[in-house]
C-alpha cells in the first residue's frame, strides 16, 4: 500500500516516476548546466571579457549549491521506487 505522501506523476500509459525522481532529474540537469555555463564563462574570460571570471564563479556556486542540496535529498529520501 502506498504512503500517504508518496505522490506518482503518469508518464504513459502504465509507466510511473513519483515526483521526488522527478525532482533529483531536474535539480541534476540544473547542476550540469550550472558547470557547462561556468566553463563557458570561464573560457569568455580567457578570451578578454573581464566580468565573465565573476559569472563564472557565481555559476559554479550555485552548481556546488544545487549538488550539495542534492545530495542531502539522496540521503534523506533515498526509497522513492514507486508501488502499485
Amino acid at each position: 500500500m502506498d504512503t500517504p505522501d508518496t505522490v506518482y506523476a503518469t508518464v504513459g500509459k502504465d509507466w510511473y516516476v513519483t515526483v521526488l525522481t522527478a525532482h533529483k532529474i531536474l535539480i541534476t540537469s540544473a547542476v550540469v548546466m550550472f558547470v557547462m555555463y561556468s566553463a563557458w564563462e570561464l573560457h569568455n574570460y580567457t578570451s578578454g571579457d573581464a566580468s565573465a571570471l565573476l559569472r563564472s564563479i557565481l555559476a559554479a556556486v550555485a552548481a556546488v549549491g544545487l549538488a550539495v542540496y542534492l545530495r542531502w535529498v539522496w540521503i534523506h529520501r533515498p526509497s522513492d521506487t514507486p508501488r502499485r
